[in-house]
């Protein structure tokens, strides 16, 4: 692959990266329908391991959420209303539904019906949702402490970095801007070393948002060095061998710490970033030319990007559900139902991905969309400078959201 990379659009509506938030909300959803099953047989209990590895989802929407939002701001960076602009369409985006959804739960239903016992003890706390502080609380108490919606620390760490992350792109030069995001991730780093070797829970490490920002900031970085000459054609011409070198490096520190146990407090923290950074190539992978790229054929399919477009309504919802049929021992039940306790935790998966699938759809064209309207009022206004690869205008929204 010798010669010039070829010029990359990495601005507008981007197809694929639609089908990165699809593949995200799918590994999440099977957390919760699959990873949160009762295993009756060496089928199940591999089934149940690897949905319980789709955490690594949340991972995968931090990585685009730093690579949309850093693109964004820096190519809005300059023109008039940079702030306002951006404060207002992530709020019409993120807060009706979030917070109509904490009322609907918290102030609602307990008019009408008695709350399960474990979302009426998460009621009770209900305050650090309100705040997006979920995740403090998850860490101070290390454990998934707000049954039913615990899912939303990972929206906390979203809101945290939204509010900080303006100012950061404002305030300095893109190349001080990489430099930035290489030093916040090394000390991302550090500190979950840290903390591990220390002894801390395992759980409060990763629902902390100082512990966490190697994700966004390694996403902010791939749009920084987008924005250089020819940057985003280089960048993704090399993705696909980064994304095989990573992936390997990841199976032999994951071989390694399974065979041996030793070092786990080091090489687990570092794994963590090196799954960002295969998730930093990944998504560059989604943006190729879908006639050259078997990878990008699939992130730009129309089923993946179906997921993709109602994503921030299927992370909101199904977790809620997830619960609720764990509650009523669903799996069992279809168990019975069907005649094998594998059909069972089958048809949970099904179920709960469809209701959540129908419910999602429902509230975005109902609910959400109403607010997505008046984004237009607040449309950004690109003023960088394009430099070789037509840079300007990045792709708007949350992982977990659409634009």
């Amino acid at each position: 692959m010798g010669g010039d990379p070829k010029p990359v659009r990495i601005s507008g509506h981007l197809p694929g990266l639609d089908g990165v938030r699809g593949l995200a909300i799918l590994l999440v959803m099977a957390v919760h329908f699959v990873g949160n099953s009762t295993p009756h047989n060496w089928g199940e209990r591999l089934a149940v391991r690897l949905g319980a590895s789709g955490v690594l989802g949340v991972d995968l929407f931090f990585v685009l959420s730093g690579f949309l939002i850093t693109g964004l701001l820096l190519d809005s960076k300059g023109g008039p209303h940079y702030f306002r602009n951006f404060y207002a369409r992530r709020t019409l985006r993120i807060f009706p539904l979030y917070y109509a959804f904490l009322a609907l739960l918290f102030i609602a239903l307990p008019r009408v019906a008695a709350l399960p016992p474990p979302l009426e003890e998460a009621r009770r706390h209900q305050a650090w949702l309100w705040t997006y502080t979920a995740n403090f609380f998850i860490a101070a108490k290390a454990s998934w402490a707000l049954t039913y919606v615990s899912h939303f620390w990972s929206l906390a760490i979203e809101e945290h970095f939204y509010l900080i992350w303006p100012l950061v792109v404002f305030s300095v030069r893109r190349e001080t801007l990489e430099r930035i995001c290489l030093g916040a991730m090394g000390v991302a780093l550090a500190l979950r070393i840290a903390l591990s070797v220390g002894g801390v829970n395992d759980l409060s490490i990763s629902v902390l948002t100082p512990c966490r920002v190697d994700t966004l900031c390694f996403g902010a970085l791939l749009a920084a060095v987008a924005r250089r000459e020819g940057g985003a054609g280089l960048l993704v011409q090399r993705s696909g061998l980064a994304a095989l070198a990573l992936a390997a490096t990841i199976l032999a520190i994951s071989g390694w710490c399974v065979a041996t146990r030793i070092g786990v407090p080091v090489f687990h923290p570092v794994r963590g970033t090196l799954f960002a950074m295969f998730f930093g190539a990944l998504t560059l992978m989604s943006v190729q030319d879908r006639k050259q790229s078997l990878v990008a054929r699939v992130f730009q399919s129309s089923w993946l990007r179906t997921f993709g477009k109602y994503s921030y309504g299927l992370y909101v919802y199904h977790g809620v559900l997830s619960q609720h049929m764990l509650h009523l021992r669903a799996e069992d039940r279809l168990g019975e139902l069907l005649g094998s306790h594998s059909r069972g935790v089958v048809a949970q998966a099904a179920l709960g991905v469809g209701i959540s699938l129908v419910v999602a759809a429902t509230s975005y064209e109902l609910f959400e969309k109403p607010f997505l309207g008046l984004k237009r009022f607040f449309e950004a206004e690109p003023v960088a400078a394009a430099a070789g690869s037509g840079q300007a205008g990045s792709t708007t929204g949350q992982p977990g959201k659409a634009a």
